[in-house]
């Protein structure tokens, strides 16, 4: 197997490789390559190159203090079950920048039992948590 390499660094990551992995995904089904470098920059990633291929990325939207949302996690289906998963997001969590952090949200539909490992759980008052949801935003000609 060869060497794996973890980065925060975006600009060794393969900003066109993650786009075309986002873009078919049931979180953001045609998601605009501009798109993904806008939420690249403003966002605390990190990537999992193997001999300098992009096979996994998360992303995690935060102000650096208080609060961050976890998105874009991935894993290439080919690389699976290896831990890469649980290695990327020990990285994230461990990041100088995360540390203190009162809150982290994030939504998926099927990886319940990975982030469970790194603490999350149910909301505890989901009767206070709202959100704006425009899923056809990506769509040509969708309202704003």
């Amino acid at each position: 197997m060869s060497a794996l390499t973890f980065t925060f660094d975006t600009a060794q990551m393969d900003v066109s490789a993650i786009h075309s992995f986002l873009s078919q995904t049931y979180w953001s089904p045609g998601i605009p390559l501009e798109v993904v470098r806008r939420a690249m920059a403003g966002s605390l990633c990190v990537g999992v190159l193997q001999d300098g291929q992009q096979i996994a990325f998360a992303r995690l939207v935060t102000d650096r203090v208080t609060f961050a949302y976890l998105a874009d996690v991935y894993v290439l289906p080919e690389h699976r079950g290896r831990g890469l998963s649980r290695s990327m997001l020990q990285r994230l969590f461990d990041h100088p920048d995360v540390q203190g952090l009162r809150r982290i949200m994030l939504a998926t539909r099927d990886a319940h039992g990975l982030y469970a490992q790194f603490g999350f759980a149910p909301l505890a008052a989901p009767d206070r948590f709202m959100e704006r949801h425009r899923p056809q935003v990506y769509q040509t000609g969708a309202p704003s």
